[in-house]
């Protein structure tokens, strides 16, 4: 059994006000940094065998302090890379709705059939994050490992893990810090645990 665990990266100034991201390569803002020290905290009793990012900072930046408890230097994994938004990063959905509202609600209703101009289309994301986890499983036979990645990236991995089109990535929240588990087994994949943010609760 392989055992990942599966976390999406800490808050950004342009998921704080939406924006779409894709490659630009956006830093952790305060409460990012802060998420990713809680996350390393709930992170530091597991027995993580290596860690893998997204080479974008904002992944990276969360990586590391759940890396450091266990004396890792992160790994960057292109597979990890966040969907390239060609002509959206960096808009507003608002923006890019009214550039094309045709296409925006496609992607809103039928988001597999869209490819965004000189971006990729989720097809592209699935066939790449999925080929890194099959080659990390081959990797990390018996271990566990955790993968940091953005908020796409994980919706379209968990819809493939569970059998669905990614058409169903709207119907699997994924927020800032969110931890999410699956393992391989000799049946196939099981998915343990979605869109836990029990650690950033600091009331607790």
């Amino acid at each position: 059994m392989t055992r990942f665990i599966l976390v999406r990266h800490g808050q950004t100034e342009w998921n704080r006000v939406e924006r779409f991201r894709g490659r630009a390569d956006m830093p952790l803002n305060d409460a990012g940094r802060d998420q990713a020290q809680w996350v390393g905290a709930r992170l530091a009793r597991e027995k993580i065998a290596a860690v893998y990012a997204s080479p974008l900072a904002r992944a990276m930046q969360t990586a590391e302090p759940i890396a450091e408890p266990h004396r890792l230097r992160v790994v960057a994994e292109a597979g990890l890379l966040d969907i390239d938004y060609g002509v959206w990063e960096g808009r507003t959905p608002d923006e890019v709705a009214n550039e094309n509202p045709k296409r925006y609600g496609q992607w809103l209703t039928q988001p597999e059939r869209v490819k965004i101009p000189k971006g990729e289309s989720l097809h592209d994301v699935r066939a790449r994050t999925c080929g890194a986890v099959e080659t990390l499983a081959e990797k990390h036979k018996s271990e566990t490992i955790v993968l940091v990645s953005h908020k796409i990236v994980c919706k379209v991995l968990l819809c493939a893990i569970l059998g669905l089109s990614d058409r169903a990535i709207w119907r699997i929240e994924q927020d800032t810090a969110a931890v999410n588990i699956f393992e391989i087994r000799q049946d196939g994949f099981v998915v343990v645990t979605v869109n836990d943010t029990s650690h950033l609760d600091r009331s607790v």
